[in-house]
This record gives C-alpha cells, structure tokens and sequence, in this order.
C-alpha cells in the first residue's frame, strides 16, 4: 500500500514515514500545498497524511482540489487546531478522519490502517481471502491450516495489495505504483519474479495470469 505523508514539519514528516515504512507501507513525502496537490493528483496513493497548515497553499484547498477532481483517496487530516467547527469544516471539505496535534504516532498507525481496510469494506483487524489470513499489525499471514507463512517486506507488501483487492485485474505497472515509494526503482518486471515467489510459497493457484492484462488474486474460488 503506498501513502503520501503531507507535513511542513521536516521532523515530524521523518517520523512518520520512518514508522510508515515499519509497517511495510511505501511512502511518500511533500512540504507544501502545491507539491502536495500534484502528488495526490497522480493516483497512485492508497491513503494520504494530510496536515492542514501548509505553507505555499493550505491543506483544506489541497482537500478541496482533489475532491473537486474526483479523487477519491482516503485521507487522515492532522491539525493543531482543535476547534469543532474547525474539525467540521474539514469533514465538509471531504476528510476521512481527523487527528489534532500533539498526537502519539501509534494512534495515527491505527487510525490509518482502520481508514484502509474501511475503504476496501474491511472492519476486522485482519484480513481473510482466499484460504489465507493476513495480521497486518504483525505483518503475519497464515494459510486455512494455521500455518505460519514466511514472507519478505516486499512479498507481504504485494500480497496485502493483492488482498486488499480480490478479483480485480491488476497490472504489473499498477502493482509496482502501489507497493513501491516514488523515489524506489520501479521495474515492473520485477513484480514477475515477487509473483513467483508468492506462488511458490502460497499456491499457484491463489494468483492467475491474464494474459496481457495482469494478475488476479482469489480468483475462481482459489
């Protein structure tokens, strides 16, 4: 999954994406409105870390923008401002949850993970598609067995993408947007080789080719 951390607070934002990577997300980083808007326009993002005192352009309008151009991404508001009408305008403005300043970093994880898995219908803290379990606050999966399965950060990165998104098509391009950060090398043939490893170690069947599309996972009841 890959997140754009929004923060003028050069400490703050080295923080978070520190923590972020911790828990096997790919993340990305903008210090002002402006850079911040292009960032979020490109699509790519499964959540963003928003704070609303930008310099350059402010959070809310960046909200605005995106909203106004359909973006959709799930978004977690950081403020230092902890007026109500302030948190309303916010939501007004299109945020998905709102965490006022100081906060504890273990919360906005949390919090975080919760917005994901409800963007995607899923309210348990762990995740079951076909015949496998993922514990993301472990970063653990097991099989219908009980059986733990070992995966690399990269590995896992790709399976929670791919489980996230049942039954859908997806490209090898999309897949290296997702799991890899914007500064990462993105050869999308790589993914041909995590693919295979993931295959190996939890059943071929579990993920199909399309031939010239992509890759589906829990396909056909797998």
């Amino acid at each position: 999954m890959h997140i754009l951390v929004v923060e003028d607070d050069a400490a703050l934002a080295r923080e978070l994406c520190d923590r972020l990577r911790d828990e096997a997300f790919a993340v990305d980083s903008a210090a002002d409105g402006v850079e911040a808007e292009y960032r979020g326009a490109e699509g790519v993002y499964d959540a963003v870390v928003l704070d609303l005192g930008l310099p350059e352009k402010p959070g809310l309008d960046v909200l605005r923008a995106w909203r106004a151009r359909g973006i959709d991404v799930p978004v977690l508001v950081l403020t230092a401002r902890d007026a109500w009408y302030e948190k309303v305008e916010g939501f007004e403005a299109g945020a998905d949850d709102y965490l006022g300043k100081p906060f504890h970093v273990e919360e906005l994880v949390a919090r975080l993970k919760a917005l994901l898995r409800r963007s995607h219908g899923d309210h348990a803290h762990t995740l079951s598609v076909a015949g496998l379990t993922l514990d993301e606050d472990s970063q653990a999966v097991s099989d219908a067995t009980g059986r733990t399965i070992r995966l690399t950060g990269t590995e896992f990165r790709l399976l929670r993408y791919f489980m996230h998104n049942p039954r859908r098509v997806l490209s090898k391009s999309q897949l290296a947007e997702h799991i890899y950060a914007f500064d990462d090398e993105r050869d999308s043939n790589v993914i041909e080789v995590y693919v295979t490893r993931l295959r190996r170690k939890l059943g071929r069947d579990r993920i199909r080719t399309r031939r010239g599309q992509g890759y589906v996972f829990g396909e056909d009841g797998a």
